[in-house]
């Protein structure tokens, strides 16, 4: 036959509270309930377990010997709820995050800071994670939050993850600071992309979604540029452009006015990247992952506030620190 633990916990319980009664207040059953799973385990057992009396229930010595399984049943289910209640505290405050360099650097360290302060004891780690396997950590499990960048287009994840909007991050244009349209405009100058139509470009690699916008609006704009230079890093590019041999298209939030550089807004419509939070669909085991993405709003509210904001005395609005592409 097919052995029942809670047959035997049930026996464990009348042995050690000596009545039916007692027994379902425990189980937090009715006596009636508790009667029937008696004559229930006495008919797949196939002998007597129970002796009714005025005074109680005892145990015969058939009930006796599987009580004492019972006791091991009872011993181990009070350890896995021990177990399982360290494990969901830990969980509770265990916050694995991924994200991209650019990210880390300036949305991520005051998000971090601030729940460090509400929550001190939280176990944190980051890791860098390209956007376009940040989903996937989060669906393998290995990340609770991931910081992923979408060019142009909405995420659009699969059912069992969630995108969070967090930020919207207008493409820039990078120039050497001695170009004419650096040095012949006022600093809040905003550029059409087709001003650029016979520049030199430094561009992201092919193949990636940041290329493929640019090339798009280079379109729309009526050219094809002429790439000179790739690169997978939005610092690299900026570093070449501040040699004077070319022009790039760099995110807002990863200028690093690099030497010999300045950069322009350009006129809208605009490319940008959009940027989320990316979590599993039920985050309840990951309560600090609700409270993080808040933070992280926060943080990007007051980013696109100090980039509406117009910097004077400054060809650069407030700036953001040293990043990198994506």
């Amino acid at each position: 036959m097919v052995v029942d633990p809670g047959q035997l916990r049930l026996l464990a319980l009348i042995e050690r509270h000596g009545s039916l009664t007692a027994a379902a207040r425990a189980l937090h059953l009715t006596p009636a309930a508790v009667t029937q799973q008696v004559v229930k385990a006495e008919r797949d057992w196939q002998v007597p377990l129970v002796v009714r009396g005025p005074r109680g229930a005892t145990l015969t010595a058939a009930g006796a010997l599987l009580a004492s399984h019972g006791r091991t049943v009872e011993e181990a289910s009070d350890r896995a709820e021990a177990e399982l209640a360290a494990l969901l505290g830990h969980l509770s405050l265990r916050l694995r995050i991924g994200t991209f360099q650019a990210a880390a650097l300036h949305l991520l360290p005051p998000a971090l800071t601030a729940l460090r302060h509400r929550h001190p004891d939280a176990d944190v780690s980051v890791v860098d994670v390209v956007s376009g396997r940040g989903a996937d950590e989060i669906g393998a499990g290995r990340l609770d939050v991931a910081i992923v960048a979408s060019w142009g287009t909405p995420l659009v994840p699969p059912p069992h993850i969630r995108a969070h909007p967090l930020l919207l991050d207008p493409m820039v244009v990078v120039l050497p600071d001695d170009h004419p349209l650096a040095t012949g405009q006022p600093a809040d100058t905003e550029l059409r992309l087709e001003q650029l139509a016979d520049e030199s470009w430094v561009s992201i690699l092919a193949g990636h979604a940041a290329r493929e916008q640019f090339h798009d609006a280079a379109r729309e704009a009526g050219f094809t540029p002429t790439v000179r230079f790739e690169t997978e890093s939005y610092d690299v590019a900026q570093a070449l452009v501040g040699t004077g041999i070319a022009v790039a298209l760099v995110s807002r939030l990863a200028l690093t006015h690099a030497p010999g550089t300045t950069h322009r807004e350009l006129a809208r419509p605009r490319p940008h990247r959009q940027l989320y939070a990316v979590t599993r669909a039920d985050a309840s085991l990951t309560p600090l992952a609700d409270l993080l993405i808040g933070l992280l709003r926060d943080v990007a509210r007051d980013i696109t506030t100090a980039w509406e904001t117009p910097a004077p005395e400054s060809r650069r609005p407030s700036s953001s620190p040293h990043t990198g592409q994506a």
